[in-house]
């Protein structure tokens, strides 16, 4: 069979959307035709999609933040989960902790990052990743 031929009508007889949308019999629908509420997606595919995204975030990080590529690999992995989860827009709104991350004080962008409204919606993540800031370590390097 030819599979690029079959592409190209799929394409065109399905459309291409970049955004979820409801198709005609009402399932949640992406992409070329793909049926998120019945097939949903693979495992490979959501890795896929998240190495897409970090490498989109590293991007704007480089952009908006580039001293963040200074800092030890841990503050690093904090500042990219941060603005994985509160996109690059939000993120720069932590005008206190990126100053206390970009002099240095680790503790205070803790406790700036604990103090946030963003703290009070994601818990356990902000815990640890503000114990990240402070101490320079990941938990499982704690040990």
């Amino acid at each position: 069979m030819n599979v690029p031929l079959l592409i190209s009508e799929l394409s065109r007889d399905e459309g291409i959307r970049l955004k979820p949308y409801t198709d005609s019999v009402g399932k949640i629908t992406i992409g070329i035709g793909r049926n998120l509420t019945d097939k949903g997606i693979s495992r490979e595919e959501a890795y896929h999609l998240l190495n897409n995204d970090i490498d989109e975030v590293i991007g704007e990080l480089d952009k908006r933040l580039p001293w963040w590529r200074r800092l030890d690999d841990v503050r690093q992995r904090v500042l990219a989960n941060m603005a994985f989860n509160l996109g690059i827009t939000k993120l720069l709104t932590f005008e206190r902790t990126l100053a206390s991350i970009m002099l240095g004080s680790f503790g205070d962008a803790a406790t700036e990052m604990l103090q946030s409204q963003w703290a009070k919606e994601v818990g356990p993540r902000a815990q640890r990743l503000a114990q990240m800031m402070r101490i320079g370590l990941a938990p499982e390097e704690m040990s």
